[in-house]
């Protein structure tokens, strides 16, 4: 006969091998868990820590967001300008203040030969301080032979020295001729971009 200590440390011990073997079966279940083994290669990679697929999915979204925004061109002019001779009605109404009447207004002075022109004729209507507002918009095209200071000087960079020494310059023989002398008193990406204000030759 077994005595009553002895079914005791039997019964003690049978709990614990009960407990280590409960916990030997959790550490298997949770080993796949641990090393995931690659199709490709057969070998156990790691597993990625907790959160890194939520950082590498924000990551992504993050980086499709920057390749959609639009990205400063470096001397491109902040706000597009409108050749006041070419431009439609529907582009003149997405200028600030402009409305029906003035596009009317436009329209009735073509075509503009020069800048103190337009400021001229819009000045009839309302005050200088809305003609220059406008003027941030707009533009008369320039033709290098021709063109007064004012005029001149809606291209980037050319203040009234400037256009004093384009004007002593004439006449140039070509489009290239002008921007080449204007390239030697303006920085050269400034005399580039002022090929879009002249007037066809």
């Amino acid at each position: 006969m077994i005595g009553y200590r002895t079914q005791l440390l039997i019964a003690f011990a049978a709990a614990v091998l009960a407990a280590g073997a409960a916990c030997s079966g959790s550490e298997e279940k949770a080993a796949p868990a641990a090393n995931v083994t690659s199709s490709a290669t057969g070998t156990a990679a790691p597993a990625e820590p907790a959160g890194t697929a939520t950082r590498t999915a924000t990551a992504a979204v993050t980086s499709s967001v920057a390749a959609s925004t639009p990205v400063a061109v470096s001397g491109a002019p902040a706000i597009t300008r409108l050749n006041l001779n070419t431009a439609t009605p529907e582009q003149f109404k997405t200028i600030p203040n402009v409305g029906d009447r003035f596009v009317r207004e436009f329209n009735e002075y073509r075509p503009y030969s020069s800048i103190l022109q337009f400021r001229r004729e819009l000045g009839k209507y309302v005050n200088q301080d809305q003609v220059r507002q406008w003027e941030q918009y707009l533009y008369v095209p320039v033709d290098p032979n021709q063109s007064d200071a004012a005029t001149l000087q809606q291209i980037p960079g050319v203040t009234e020295a400037v256009a004093q020494q384009l004007i002593s310059a004439r006449p140039y023989a070509s489009t290239d001729a002008f921007i080449a002398k204007l390239a030697s008193v303006i920085p050269s990406a400034q005399a580039e971009a002022a090929r879009g204000f002249l007037a066809p030759r």
